[in-house]
């Protein structure tokens, strides 16, 4: 009963609210306050601030979700490996991921690692923005660029570039930009990112950098949709090469100003702060660096 109502705290976490972790669990209401306040009562502390709009946690609710997730996953494999075999994986791993990333290269990996792990489920969560991965249950996840939460683990899969890019249906309508600066009589897809708006593209090197802040009709948080207008020739992106490799390759974009293209930065993956991974989400991990570094270490 412990580990179930230590899975329930969680899952209220999770969800945001004592109803809501209802609703997912089939329980009522009064069941989840009741079970929330026998895991207090056991501990001898509050583990949640409630309000009638809101709840928080405590120091010591922090420290039980931060430390929980990974006791429940060691108890889970270990039921696994005893009634399954020891090198069976199992169990859900879920996964946090940039929107175009997610719906194609990502996509593709998961279905290679179930292919070889029929019994793993994959809950793949995509945003473009800023993401609790503690809070929100993550295991892992993929982010592009400099990572400023210290707390978190990270495991490089390697650098990669940003490329400017646009349709032969575009070019055939507007000439090709000779310099960056060029980029400000030209239609750019503008990504957002939480509250920035990434309009301030860089070019050149880390030494001598070059910003052009560039404009657009269209401006979307989903990497995904910015890719496809750019298809449909509709401006001007600056997407990873991940992202866009097969469209440069198939000939869909064109890469532009590429003498102009700044410093590659790393692609890398992201671990919540807790002292052990489950076997799945480790070989799940070494999947996509083996996945990930043969892509970037052939760059079109």
């Amino acid at each position: 009963m412990l580990l179930d109502n230590i899975a329930l705290f969680l899952t209220i976490i999770e969800k945001g609210s004592l109803t809501a972790a209802g609703r997912e669990t089939g329980l009522s209401p009064t069941t989840v306050s009741e079970r929330l306040a026998a895991l207090e009562a056991h501990y001898g502390v509050v583990l949640l601030n409630r309000t009638t709009r809101a709840i928080s946690l405590t120091e010591e609710g922090r420290t039980l979700m931060e430390e929980a997730r990974g006791l429940l996953d060691s108890v889970s494999e270990l039921e696994t490996r005893i009634r399954l075999g020891a090198q069976t994986l199992t169990g859900r791993i879920r996964v946090s991921a940039p929107s175009d990333l997610g719906r194609n290269a990502l996509s593709r990996a998961i279905t290679e690692f179930q292919h070889l792990h029929p019994t793993i489920e994959i809950e793949l969560l995509l945003s473009d923005s800023y993401v609790d991965i503690v809070g929100q249950g993550i295991d892992l996840a993929l982010r592009f660029g400099t990572i400023m939460d210290s707390t978190l683990r990270v495991r490089h899969l390697g650098q990669k570039r940003r490329l400017l890019c646009a349709s032969p249906a575009y070019l055939a309508q507007h000439p090709a930009p000779l310099t960056p600066v060029d980029l400000k009589h030209h239609n750019c897809l503008v990504m957002r990112f939480g509250k920035s708006l990434d309009n301030e593209w860089r070019f050149g090197s880390h030494k001598v950098p070059q910003i052009v802040t560039v404009s657009g009709n269209r401006i979307a948080n989903d990497g995904e949709l910015v890719r496809q207008w750019c298809l449909e020739g509709l401006g001007i992106a600056l997407k990873s090469e991940v992202d866009v490799k097969e469209d440069l390759r198939a000939g869909r974009l064109i890469e532009l100003l590429p003498e102009h293209a700044a410093p590659p930065s790393p692609l890398q993956l992201l671990f919540p702060p807790a002292r052990a991974q489950p076997r799945r989400v480790q070989a799940f991990a070494q999947h996509l660096v083996e996945t990930f570094s043969e892509s970037l270490s052939h760059p079109q």
